[in-house]
């Protein structure tokens, strides 16, 4: 199968074609592999894939001058919101994108890649058109060879299926999903092993916002309230740590950390007021105390109950969440308030004899107040925020960044948070996946050093004062990368980035009290996407890894094009990626063109090949169909190849 996918892809490049849609494909990968970049949880990428896709189908009015529309461009940073809002209300209407670039605190490249994103018509529109009744639905199939266990309750398919519609300031919607090796439809009634559903209100007025159903929310840095969006740091994106408020539908298939009741926001002149109650079902193993008092022993996330045993720990704890948010803007400054409370049906209780887990919340109830503000002076941005728990273990973050001058950004986060910290919803600035064991400060700056050319880079030094995984002592980290961009034109970009992370981790081969040693990787990328002509794009990347004290490298290399036929309305991804990696510790992950609301980030490792071709055909002015296969080669310890093949399809339509 390489072979003939290595044939077309030679047959197809000169053929060279390209289209709008590739450079959105290509634009939100751009993004998301950014914004994910510094985070282990893969449902990071695909709550960032799907926020992306919404702004592309539901384009932010940037003429409206309107902070919080402006602030669902969450990728900008607060610079870049305020000057936009600024300049829309002092030099009136942008009437053509190309004066972006020219905003302060923009750059082309910004520019560019927010144009998917934005529309430039007016705020109003006509009667007519805000009680028009929009359909969508779409629905994926995939499935992977190798996921045959004859132990699964159910098919090795995967599927998923979301329908939206809108009518004015209403929306709603429903998400049904199944795992591979899931029933189809499980329970008495039976139902998809993951549904959600919602129904949201949107207004200009006092009630800004109301939902019904599931939700997210994120408030100030996301210490207490952070369920919308993960936070982890881009070491050379400064502009990634907005402080924006928000309750948004619940459209994402991450099945725990999601709300599920009522949220409402209010606003009145420069008050805000946000309101929300929860009470939803999570996974849980469920054990007995020798009084035959039930507990929780620890909570299931990865969501897939494909097991008899699996599928008891599926919606085990019942959790009731409640809070409020009250915020006031006085011209620059922005100050809020934060309480919440979340209750468990069952205590947590502590068991084994790890020491790690000594500081682990116990018990069924916990509260955490917040205080947070947003300043903003010239060119000059001040934000902090302070969390509490009931057992006085604190959250706090402080930063700092600023524009010397039009071509510089610099920014600086300091971050602490206790050990014992506890939150359920929350995830603040940080690399972890909690909010708690670490402190540390982060540097980093972008820079536009001439007309086409941009640098960006940053350090972050760690601490973690108690106990973690792989670690049984206080320990630290250091991550550091530089990234040079190169724009000469709209057809060409090129970019290199250096990688360097240093952890600490228990020496295996110790007895008794291991020792502490350290693990280094180098990696160095360089990227390159060439559009002859208006509809072609063809890119290589090439990724070297090294990894110590095992000396373990890696090295991987791709050639990718996009094509869309002229005649016919059929566009076409290809990839073609050998790898080589001496084992597990110098893999190398990489981003792919995948179907709308969907990712696909493989670990490459050990010696083989990648390769996959995606086709989208429009059917009609309302449909749409995509078709992905895709295939893994490597090469085992006898020599022999073996193949993981998978195929994913996904049908969309709308009206």
């Amino acid at each position: 199968m390489i072979k003939y996918l290595t044939i077309l892809f030679l047959v197809l490049f000169p053929t060279i074609c390209f289209s709008q849609e590739t450079n959105l494909s290509d634009i939100i990968i751009s993004i998301a592999e950014e914004l994910a970049s510094d985070d282990s949880d893969p449902e990071a990428v695909s709550v960032f894939i799907d926020k992306l896709h919404e702004l592309a189908e539901d384009p932010v009015k940037i003429n409206s001058s309107n902070g919080n529309e402006i602030s669902r461009l969450f990728f900008l940073s607060d610079f870049q919101e305020k000057a936009l809002s600024e300049y829309v209300h002092s030099t009136g209407q942008i009437v053509s994108v190309y004066e972006l670039a020219a905003i302060p605190g923009f750059d082309k490249e910004t520019a560019e890649m927010i144009i998917p994103f934005i529309t430039l018509e007016n705020k109003f529109v006509s009667n007519s058109d805000s009680v028009r009744w929009r359909n969508s639905m779409i629905s994926n199939f995939s499935l992977k060879s190798g996921n045959s266990d004859t132990s699964c309750l159910g098919s090795a398919w995967k599927i998923l299926t979301k329908y939206k519609f809108t009518s004015g300031g209403f929306s709603g919607g429903i998400t049904m999903e199944k795992d591979p090796g899931e029933k189809l439809f499980n329970g008495n009634p039976p139902l998809p092993d993951f549904l959600s559903a919602h129904i949201a209100f949107s207004g200009n007025g006092v009630i800004r916002k109301i939902i019904v159903g599931d939700y997210s929310a994120r408030f100030g840095q996301g210490t207490n309230i952070n369920s919308s969006i993960s936070t982890g740091i881009s070491l050379t994106s400064p502009g990634y740590m907005s402080a924006n408020d928000e309750i948004k539908p619940y459209t994402s298939t991450e099945e725990n950390r999601f709300f599920r009741g009522v949220a409402a926001e209010f606003s009145i002149k420069n008050l805000g007021l946000t309101i929300f109650f929860s009470k939803n079902y999570s996974d849980a193993t469920i054990a007995s105390s020798g009084s035959g008092n039930d507990y929780i022993e620890n909570f299931y996330v990865a969501g897939v109950h494909d097991t008899p045993s699996l599928l008891k720990k599926k919606d085990a704890v019942s959790e009731m969440t409640y809070g409020i948010l009250l915020s006031y803007n006085i011209n620059n400054l922005k100050i809020g308030l934060v309480w919440s409370e979340n209750k468990l049906s069952l205590p947590l209780k502590l068991t084994g004899n790890s020491p790690e887990k000594i500081l682990d919340f116990t018990g069924d109830k916990d509260n955490i107040y917040t205080i947070y503000y947003n300043y903003l002076i010239k060119k000059i941005l001040l934000y902090g925020e302070l969390s509490a728990d009931d057992n006085k273990k604190l959250a706090v973050v402080q930063g700092i960044s600023f524009r010397p001058s039009d071509r510089l950004t610099i920014g600086i986060l300091f971050r602490d948070y206790n050990s014992g910290y506890t939150t359920f919803f929350g995830q603040g600035p940080g690399t972890g996946s909690k909010t708690t064991n670490e402190n540390g400060v982060l540097e980093n700056l972008t820079f536009e050093a001439a007309r086409h050319l941009f640098i960006s880079g940053g350090c972050d030094v760690q601490h973690f004062p108690w106990l973690k995984y792989r670690c049984s002592a206080p320990s630290w980290s250091i991550r550091q990368e530089i990234k040079v961009r190169f724009l000469p034109s709209e057809k060409i970009s090129v970019d290199a980035s250096y990688n360097y992370r240093l952890t600490m981790t228990d020496n295996a081969e110790t007895t008794g009290i291991p020792d502490q040693e350290k693990l280094i990787t180098r990696s160095f990328k360089v990227s390159a996407r060439y559009s002859i002509y208006n509809n072609l794009t063809f890119g290589t990347q090439i990724d070297y890894k090294i990894a110590n004290p095992s000396g373990s490298r890696g090295m991987l290399l791709f050639q990718e094009i996009s094509y869309y036929f002229r005649k016919v309305p059929v566009t076409v991804w290809a990839r073609f990626c050998p790898f080589y990696t001496d084992d597990w510790d110098s893999r190398i992950y990489v981003y792919e063109n995948d179907l709308l609301y969907s990712f696909s980030i493989p670990a490459l490792y050990g010696k083989g090949s990648r390769s996959y071709i995606m086709a989208k055909w429009k059917i009609s002015d309302f449909a749409e169909l995509r078709i992905k296969y895709g295939i893994t080669s490597s090469v085992t310890t006898g020599r022999s190849l073996e193949n993981t093949e998978e195929i994913k399809m996904q049908f969309r339509v709308w009206f």
